[in-house]
């Protein structure tokens, strides 16, 4: 994941609830309106609970657009 993934992310996440299911960050993420970018992102996510936003931007896929290719 780029700076660039790593800031729109957490810019997405902000004030979501944790911990928080990837499902929940991608509905999250799609309700305030967050980007392709960011939402190919964190579907590239594993499936787990993530306990902060520290820790779902440590799991997204340093290439999510091949990580769901």
């Amino acid at each position: 994941m780029t700076d660039s993934d790593e800031r729109r992310v957490a810019k997405a996440l902000q004030g979501a609830q944790f911990p928080a299911d990837k499902e929940y960050l991608i509905d999250y993420a799609e309700e305030r309106g967050a980007g392709p970018k960011t939402l190919q992102a964190l579907q590239a996510l594993p499936d787990a609970t993530y306990a902060n936003s520290d820790e779902v931007e440590r799991a997204v896929p340093q290439e999510p657009d091949k990580a769901t290719g």
